[in-house]
């Protein structure tokens, strides 16, 4: 930060706490709120500030989770040292973000869960370089909450003014208070990112960090699910193949509208009101007119439309109805473990408590030294040989950095010996 924020507390320049001793609230960013760059001479403007600039770029973006369907960015926030702050319109900008890229792509960007902006980035045809990411910088430091407002005020003694995360910013023109918050995310980052790095350098942790950091700037998008639908919050509560096939065909057409709306799916629908649709299988525009949701205005001119798909599942023949539990190539749940294969539990009640301890020992949640699903998947079926260059090769195959395997190879081989009593 340059400098104290008039009508404030004067404040300590090392520590940034106030004369009481309390954390400074931000409300506003130093230089005041940035415009909105929204036509491409602005654009221009901004980027040769930005390339004037030095070190790394501070980065984020504010998406309409929520309330659309596409993950966009609806703003994209930057600042970097002798440059400032910007804040960038992608929307009436598109196909002309070119001077952006060549500036942003050969820079190192700091970002706090970078793996939340980099898909709707890589959008935008903007990638970075190398990057920071300072929440899971933070949880390799031992940090136990790692929210961007938690370590701010940790570490920088600023407190991050709250209350925008979840708004609709594909609104226009964006209230001022909104872009407030969206520039003071990236306010503090390139200091955040200063104490971290000093942080894990001291704890020899930084270069377990950067091995982090470059996994997820190259992480491919993940594959789309083989059943989307069975993620139908209550889907549990449908016992038949019949009524599983009704949520499948209500799920499908709620996705189409969805998606032609560019509307979020809840919105169209909400998964409480296909569960009960299912559960009630009323045979007429009336009766799904008279359960919770279905009576609403809105929803009153869909109507006939979910009864023909929920007819539609009723004439399904029996062949293609979907099976009552989604088949999948990995393990069962670990609760049935004892019963389907008892040494396997050993073997992962054993992985577990060591797991466990290296990541007591060494300060990071157990999560972050192994993925627990390459975990669980090892357990389950491990290799035929079980000497440490073939556990260590399962490990590099399922997605460890080296510095994963050199910490866990070892416990991990004498735990897969392990069998029950």
């Amino acid at each position: 930060m340059e400098g104290d924020r008039p009508g404030e507390p004067q404040t300590d320049p090392k520590t940034g706490t106030d004369d009481t001793g309390g954390p400074v609230l931000l409300r506003e960013p130093a230089e005041g709120t940035p415009p909105v760059i929204a036509d491409a001479t602005a654009l221009a403007e901004a980027c040769a500030k930005i390339a004037g600039g030095s070190g790394a770029i501070a980065v984020d973006t504010e998406r309409a989770s929520g309330y659309r369907y596409w993950p966009k960015a609806y703003l994209v926030q930057l600042r970097r040292e002798g440059a400032g702050s910007f804040l960038i319109d992608p929307i009436p900008l598109e196909g002309q973000l070119e001077p952006l890229a060549e500036v942003l792509n050969n820079a190192e960007w700091v970002l706090h869960a970078a793996s939340q902006d980099l898909p709707c980035l890589a959008e935008l045809d903007l990638h970075p370089k190398s990057l920071f990411d300072t929440e899971l910088a933070g949880r390799l430091a031992g940090y136990e909450r790692v929210a961007l407002g938690t370590l701010v005020e940790l570490l920088l003694g600023y407190q991050l003014e709250k209350g925008h995360s979840a708004a609709d910013w594909s609104k226009r023109p964006l209230p001022v208070d909104w872009l407030n918050y969206a520039a003071l995310d990236v306010e503090l980052l390139i200091e955040l990112r200063e104490k971290l790095e000093a942080d894990l350098a001291a704890q020899g942790k930084l270069e377990w960090a950067q091995q982090e950091f470059e996994a997820v700037r190259t992480a491919p998008p993940p594959a789309p699910r083989a059943e989307p639908w069975r993620r139908t919050s209550g889907v549990h509560k449908i016992r038949s193949a019949r009524g599983l096939a009704a949520v499948r065909e209500l799920w499908q057409a709620r996705d189409e509208l969805a998606r032609k709306r560019d509307r979020a799916p809840s919105r169209i629908l909400p998964d409480s009101a296909i569960i009960n649709a299912v559960t009630a299988d009323p045979k007429t525009v009336e009766q799904l007119q008279a359960l919770p949701v279905f009576s609403g205005r809105v929803q009153r001119k869909y109507t006939a439309s979910w009864l023909r798909h929920l007819q539609a599942a009723r004439a399904l023949p029996a062949d293609e109805l979907p099976t009552p539990a989604q088949q999948t190539d990995g393990p069962p749940p670990v609760n049935r473990w004892s019963d389907k294969d008892p040494d396997a539990a050993a073997r992962l009640s054993a992985a577990r408590a060591a797991l466990s301890a290296i990541a007591e020992d060494r300060r990071l949640p157990v999560e972050n030294l192994l993925l627990p699903e390459l975990v669980r998947r090892t357990c389950w079926r491990p290799p035929s040989d079980l000497s440490e260059d073939s556990v260590a090769q399962v490990l590099r195959d399922g997605g460890a950095r080296p510095w994963q395997v050199e910490l866990t190879v070892t416990v991990l081989s004498k735990a897969l010996h392990s069998t029950a009593a």
